[in-house]
């Protein structure tokens, strides 16, 4: 359980997939997986994530405002619907692509 991060240097592109329940002890993880890389593009991936809470929810919104990323550009895809349904309760398809 946790937090895996794949780089695609060549294209620019971070996929973080997050595994069980993403929750405030994956903080340190989830934030060191999107530092100090600007200029990629970003998708998490929650394909394995059973359980959301809204220090996850936090993250996410940190993470897009470290990086200075418009509304969209950080893709969010593979959710379960019980995690797509907090996802679009708390409005997250206006901040994030949810796919």
């Amino acid at each position: 359980m946790g937090i895996e991060t794949n780089i695609d240097n060549e294209n620019k592109h971070v996929t973080i997939s997050v595994e069980g329940t993403f929750c405030f002890n994956l903080v340190q993880d989830f934030r060191s997986s999107y530092a100090k890389r600007f200029d990629h593009r970003y998708t998490v991936d929650m394909r394995k994530v059973n359980y959301i809470d809204s220090a996850a929810l936090g993250m996410l919104l940190n993470m897009k405002n470290y990086l200075e990323q418009p509304d969209g550009m950080i893709r969010i895809i593979n959710t379960l619907p019980q995690v797509r349904k907090v996802l679009m309760i708390s409005r997250f398809d206006k901040k994030f692509s949810i796919e």
